[in-house]
């Protein structure tokens, strides 16, 4: 009897991350701090991940307790300077671990920035996070992985979700079509290259250069280009009142016209970083994460 007692014990210890996440509430994790866990605590590590040649830099917040913990990798937009390290603490709070990475040639990652780049980052990173060497002392269900990113690292979020079934979804904030910007860049690139050079003080980059990336890829980094590849992917689509909220519209109608049905939406009144919504956020990307099935 006491060896079945202790044997019943130990499955509901490590009965499964997703149950873990599960049983917290979203109105928990975001306004209140779980338990401690002595045992396994909650804790954040530094992490070096292997990229064209380089080991580009980034975190994982680990969730506490023993795992193995589904896990959230979240793409930051261009350059970043809206981290959504606080939407991480949250997820994190929910039961998730959160990986984050600077992509090359980005704050402090050795190389060059390019867009491009920041794809093969991505899925860099998931080779990473799936690597039993990485997913067992990081606590990693490596079967229970979505992404998401914000602006630039929606576009990232979404092609690479498109590129691999093995996510169980992935979710784009305020994202921004990089074919578009592309088609742009075409027609008038001294506007793209003035758009870019605002925004490269941490990317080792120049603004031409990357206004003629973009302009390279014009057709093939669009939205509705990318729509058809994702009708099969659960695919949360967040957008606000800012300079993209029409390319988000226009990649949640063109996954639904290809006949998309695992998509979901969702509109906030406020800027591109989400300033004054910050808990609306939290609380739509915690409850898609805890409605995605177990595995793939």
């Amino acid at each position: 009897m006491r060896s079945a007692l202790a044997a019943a014990l130990v499955i509901a210890l490590f009965a499964g991350s997703a149950a873990q996440a599960q049983a917290i509430s979203t109105a928990q994790a975001i306004a209140q701090d779980p338990p401690a866990d002595a045992a396994h605590p909650a804790r954040m590590e530094v992490i070096h991940v292997p990229t064209g040649g380089v080991k580009v830099n980034g975190i994982v917040y680990v969730a506490a307790g023993p795992g193995p913990h589904p896990t959230f990798v979240l793409f930051h937009g261009l350059p970043g300077n809206e981290r959504n390290l606080d939407l991480a603490q949250a997820v994190r709070r929910a039961g998730w671990n959160v990986v984050a990475i600077n992509y090359r040639g980005s704050w402090g990652s050795p190389g060059a920035f390019s867009f491009a780049q920041n794809l093969e980052d991505a899925r860099a990173v998931l080779a990473f996070v799936r690597d039993p060497a990485n997913a067992g002392p990081l606590q990693i269900d490596v079967g229970h992985v979505a992404i998401g990113g914000h602006s630039m690292g929606g576009w990232v979020a979404a092609e690479t979700l498109a590129a691999d079934p093995g996510l169980l979804g992935g979710v784009t904030i305020s994202a921004g079509d990089m074919g578009l910007l592309g088609q742009g860049a075409r027609k008038d690139r001294a506007a793209i290259v003035k758009s870019m050079a605002e925004n490269r003080e941490s990317l080792n980059a120049t603004a031409e250069q990357m206004a003629d990336e973009l302009a390279l890829h014009a057709e093939e980094w669009t939205f509705a280009a990318l729509a058809p590849r994702l009708k099969d992917r659960r695919l949360l689509v967040l957008y606000s009142d800012d300079f993209v909220k029409g390319h988000s519209e226009a990649l949640a109608a063109g996954v639904k016209a290809a006949g998309g049905t695992m998509i979901a939406t969702g509109h906030e009144p406020t800027d591109h970083g989400w300033s004054d919504h910050r808990i609306a956020l939290e609380t739509r990307v915690i409850d898609w994460l805890k409605s995605l099935p177990a595995k793939p």
